[in-house]
């Protein structure tokens, strides 16, 4: 693996300082199940509702996700960060036995959906596009489902914090 040039270091350093909101990926279909932790993810357009999800082209679940063409992105709670390392391979645990914690819903979609997520959003992948080390997965929406706002959870300086809901004063 090549040394990474001054530019490079100087841009994954300026990205450690962009917060993003923390995400598990996850789809199910002809190659099985598949999750990841992601934090690259934004909405794209509400006609069609879409949404991009970048994901390594080098990750073992790419080409799961590609294939299967099917998608849940779930948006993490402020007490989700155990399910975002263990999605992140963090914990070390096999991919396939990844969806014992946490409580899945596989059916009602045909991709597994946390059914705690701050938000869930389930979608097609109906474009990808190769930049560089990642794939660009666009995804048109065709579920989205929403829970109690308990907080978020976000990726800032390589670790995860938990965002409170702030609460109203008259």
């Amino acid at each position: 693996m090549s040394e990474l040039s001054n530019a490079q270091r100087e841009f994954r350093s300026a990205m450690a300082k962009l917060p993003a909101a923390v995400n598990v990926i996850t789809t199910d279909g002809a190659l099985g199940p598949a999750g990841m932790t992601v934090s690259a993810t934004c909405s794209v357009t509400d006609t069609p509702p879409t949404m991009l999800v970048c994901v390594n082209r080098s990750s073992r679940s790419h080409d799961i996700f590609t294939a299967n063409g099917r998608v849940a992105v779930n948006v993490l709670g402020a007490d989700q960060d155990e399910l975002a390392l263990h999605f992140a391979g963090a914990t070390k645990v096999p991919t396939a036995e990844r969806f014992a914690e946490g409580s899945w819903d596989f059916t009602t979609h045909g991709v597994p959906v946390l059914q705690d997520a701050l938000v869930a959003v389930v979608g097609r992948i109906v474009t990808d596009r190769t930049l560089g080390s990642h794939s660009v997965l666009f995804v048109e929406v065709d579920a989205v489902h929403t829970h109690a706002d308990t907080g978020a959870l976000v990726y800032f300086q390589r670790r995860f914090h938990s965002l409170a809901t702030p609460s109203l004063s008259a």
